[in-house]
């Protein structure tokens, strides 16, 4: 790790909670001024851009105008953007094995925040990133785009298309402009919380452990660590890849289909 990324502006979509809010809090302690996107959990952001010195900025990354102004808000703001990290995005649960459980407007939903929000983000953002030393873009992916498993058949292909189209890009912006995708299996994040109440949610992470390799539950600041060492300077080399941080899930091959493993 470098000092290069200190005075630099990085850009984190769906970024007031969860791998986004974590991403923020190591990229600010590293000296970078980040753009808090955030699409409905606007307290977060705001809660978050006065603790570590960014702005919080509502957009829906899925819509092609909003992605511009949110580029161009960041260039006003510090007068940069140096660092892109594509984090926001959604999924709808389905059982794989019904055929029936998706529309084609499910797909196309998830599609539209995850791949082409992605997409639409680095190209508002490329013309700014171009100019400056060291850009580059970390997409956030999924083990369900390498496996095809996963909270459902259409967020598993929205993350495929991510993970191919981080290759099409990587190719064709180097060297100007950096790209690389984490691709996480489960997170315990607040999502999770929430939903279960901490009970319930401490027992799904101990499940989640029971069935690793590394016999622990990933959590957001595992994947930040992740996404700013290849947004650093230092990892110059790094281009196009997919970097999967399952905590060993993929090793084992007589459980790769139990339930929650890829969310």
């Amino acid at each position: 790790m470098t000092d290069r990324m200190d005075g630099s502006v990085a850009i984190v979509t769906g970024g007031g909670t969860g791998i986004g809010a974590a991403t923020v809090r190591m990229l600010a302690a590293r000296g970078v001024r980040c753009v808090i996107n955030y699409a409905s959990s606007r307290e977060d952001a705001e809660a978050l851009a006065g603790e570590t010195g960014g702005i919080a900025v509502q957009a829906d990354v899925g819509d092609d105008a909003a992605c511009r102004e949110l580029a161009a808000k960041a260039v006003a703001a510090f007068g940069r953007i140096d660092f892109l990290v594509n984090n926001a995005g959604k999924t709808k649960f389905a059982n794989h094995e019904d055929l029936e459980a998706l529309s084609a407007d499910d797909f196309l939903d998830i599609y539209r925040l995850n791949t082409v929000g992605a997409f639409q983000m680095i190209r508002a953002c490329a013309p700014a990133m171009r100019e400056g030393p060291h850009s580059a873009v970390v997409n956030i992916a999924s083990v369900a785009g390498i496996s095809g498993h996963g909270s459902s058949v259409a967020y598993a292909a929205s993350k495929g298309a991510l993970v191919t189209m981080t290759q099409s890009l990587a190719r064709v912006l180097a060297p100007a402009i950096r790209i690389n995708a984490v691709a996480p299996a489960y997170v315990g994040t607040g999502w999770f919380e929430k939903r279960l109440g901490a009970a319930g949610f401490a027992a799904l992470n101990e499940r989640i452990a029971a069935g690793v390799p590394m016999a622990l539950a990933t959590m957001a600041d595992d994947i930040a660590v992740h996404i700013v060492h290849l947004l650093d300077p230092a990892s110059r080399s790094l281009v196009g890849e997919v970097v999967r941080v399952d905590a060993g899930a993929h090793l084992d091959i007589g459980q790769s289909r139990r339930p929650g493993r890829e969310i």
